[in-house]
């Protein structure tokens, strides 16, 4: 029998379920109550596979304060607060926490953003305008107003009434703020320190004042650092004179490292931000064309220094067959420094010894793991040229060396470029993430051509006067 539950729960359709009682003949009471038993989360999911009309029905019988909990959910809440009347979709969003109903009003033209902000109480306005007021880099940007604050001169009995009081409007309880005379951040107390403490005992003992906190206007990367070293449910965010504006709970630090990551990803392929699937022709365009002709510029001098070599190519023709080969391997070289090295700079902790050591652990690896591939080409490269190609053996292994010995040469190589054209951008205050990526790839390539022919020329035909 308990297997057979275990089955029935692993096929059980949530948000299926949902639909049907939506669709189904329950009153309206009838309705709301039964919802109560779902996630917000699967609700959000339902409303996207009803109709325009189950929708609006559906936000009558549930009220604005339900609504909002499940407009956090949505994927687009904007096609949803669209459907609505002006004055809905107000009360929708006067009702939702200030982060998230920014979002949503983000998403909508800037007339209907100011008429929905006009209709709105001024307490949620005022937060909205207030975390609007920050730049999409500035952790401001990312807290909420959503958190619950006592004075320090309270007793236990009076702290536990004003928690009681501010839980009605804020549902982020589990860390209580703690204000001085002044309003300023003095630290914060458990809930259930606060739940568990004796009527008589002193609530300054419950104080945590030693609290990790951040400023409104630091960079969102720099706070992520600082933040992630604590196991905190939220980390307050104050203003520059010590007052609590707001706080970064750890909802709002998994989408933010989220939304980071994506941005690093764009970063990372010379795009000023993640491109979205909903964007134009034109602005996706825009996006990619800046790095895109810098990148041809550079490719042209590639291409011109590949000219410089014109006489090498006509006298060994057979070379041209792995030039790619050493041009793929040292790029992939550069990227994974690359990828390790921007990592390495969100530790702003780092000291210049560190660094140093960093890149010849980098240099290391290139100089080894060079080596190695190096002696595989030699020797795959060797038969290769020899048996399938039909030259002598001689020949065969004299390009192999070459081969060989340009890849080693090129990895250790782009194993520094890897790792010190970032450090150069991280410090002249470049985002390494951007600058960095299309332009290490090109160098890379410029760094492998002059290498391998450089080689070709020295060793094959100058020195050894071995002819194709």
């Amino acid at each position: 029998m308990e297997n057979e539950n275990e089955i029935r729960n692993e096929t059980r359709n949530v948000v299926e379920e949902i639909v049907a009682l939506i669709r189904g003949n329950k009153t309206d009471r009838e309705l709301r109550e039964t919802l109560e038993d779902y996630h917000d989360s699967d609700i959000a999911d339902a409303i996207e596979l009803i109709t325009k009309e189950e929708r609006k029905k559906l936000y009558h019988i549930l009220g604005a304060e339900k609504a909002s909990d499940i407009f956090a959910y949505l994927e687009d809440p904007e096609e949803f607060i669209t459907e609505l009347d002006i004055r809905s979709a107000a009360k929708i969003i006067e009702n939702m926490d200030a982060d998230d109903a920014v979002d949503v009003l983000e998403e909508v033209d800037e007339e209907t953003q100011e008429k929905i902000i006009s209709l709105m109480d001024d307490e949620s306005s005022q937060d909205i305008k207030l975390i609007q007021s920050y730049e999409d880099d500035e952790i401001g940007s990312k807290m909420t107003t959503n958190f619950v604050v006592i004075q320090n001169d309270l007793t236990i009995k009076k702290a536990m009434k004003e928690l009681i009081r501010q839980a009605d409007e804020n549902d982020n309880i589990s860390t209580i703020y703690v204000v001085d005379k002044d309003d300023k951040f003095y630290g914060v107390i458990d809930l259930k320190d606060l739940i568990r403490a004796r009527e008589f005992a002193k609530l300054e003992t419950l104080i945590v004042t030693s609290y990790p906190y951040v400023h409104d206007h630091d960079k969102i990367d720099v706070s992520i650092e600082k933040i992630k070293d604590y196991a905190e449910d939220s980390i307050p965010v104050l203003s520059e004179d010590g007052h609590v504006l707001g706080v970064i709970t750890s909802q709002d630090i998994i989408e933010v490292v989220d939304d980071e990551m994506g941005d690093d990803y764009a970063k990372l392929a010379g795009l000023t931000s993640e491109e979205d699937l909903k964007e134009t022709l034109p602005q996706s365009m825009k996006k990619r064309l800046p790095w895109l002709v810098t990148l041809l510029v550079l490719g042209l001098l590639v291409s011109t220094v590949v000219g410089l070599f014109e006489k090498v190519v006509s006298e060994l023709a057979i070379i041209v067959c792995f030039q790619s080969l050493i041009l793929d391997m040292a790029g992939n070289v550069g990227t994974q420094s690359l990828a390790v090295t921007i990592r390495v700079l969100m530790d702003e902790r780092l000291k210049t010894s560190e660094k140093f050591k960093f890149v010849l652990k980098e240099m290391r690896v290139g100089f080894f793991n060079g080596l190695l591939l190096g002696a595989l080409a030699f020797l795959g490269i060797g038969l290769y040229v020899t048996i399938l190609k039909h030259y002598p053996t001689g020949f065969s292994f004299a390009v192999a060396a070459c081969v060989g010995g340009s890849l080693w040469l090129a990895m250790i190589v782009s194993s520094l470029v890897g790792t010190l054209v970032p450090m150069f951008f991280h410090k002249i205050k470049v985002d390494p993430a951007v600058a960095s990526g299309p332009l290490i790839t090109t160098v890379n390539d410029l760094v492998a051509v002059v290498t391998y022919y450089g080689c070709a020329w020295i060793f094959l035909i100058n020195l050894f006067h071995t002819m194709g």
